[in-house]
């Protein structure tokens, strides 16, 4: 089916005479005399009076915003927002050492849990770049394993995250 292109003149069955202001990948709008704009399939019942040539560019601006979304979730290093359990917010993490010569650490658990995040999300980019690459199916898998078994290690911090979904997940059993 051969698009019509911008400036367009038809005839519609239910709205009269109307010429088309803008085409997307699946409607022409389409400014009528009598009814004003409206959408209408491309596929509509209509009769064509004057059809303009031009070429059409059918992707509509929501269509590319989306696809950019996903492209920019897929690729970048944002990462989501992860929040932190209710129970731990305002707290703080202490580290003693065993030798009680030696000063211990604290820092907001805040501050620990950022950070643990930000692990995760580079686990899983590399993770993105390892399924993306050249190398084979094997190498793949193999370097698959060693992912898994990093977010097994990191399973427990699990207590720190307020939604489950978030969670690190290490290899199943079976």
């Amino acid at each position: 089916m051969k698009l019509l292109g911008i400036g367009s003149r038809i005839e519609h069955p239910e709205h009269g005479k109307g010429v088309i202001t803008n085409v997307t990948s699946r409607h022409y709008w389409v400014t009528f005399i009598e009814s004003g704009l409206e959408t209408i399939e491309l596929d509509s019942d209509f009769t064509v009076i004057e059809a303009q040539e031009d070429a059409v560019d059918t992707i509509s601006f929501f269509d590319v915003e989306s696809s950019l979304v996903e492209i920019l979730k897929k690729w970048s290093d944002a990462s989501e927002v992860v929040p932190i359990a209710d129970k731990w917010k305002g707290g703080k993490l202490i580290l003693e050492p065993g030798d009680t010569a030696l000063q211990g650490k604290e820092l907001p658990i805040d501050t620990f849990f950022h950070k643990i995040t930000m692990v995760r999300d580079r686990l899983r980019v590399m993770e993105q770049k390892i399924n993306s690459s050249n190398l084979d199916e094997q190498e793949k898998f193999d370097l698959q394993q060693y992912i898994t078994r990093s977010y097994g290690s990191l399973t427990s911090f699990n207590v720190l995250f307020k939604l489950k979904t978030q969670q690190f997940v290490g290899q199943k059993g079976g």
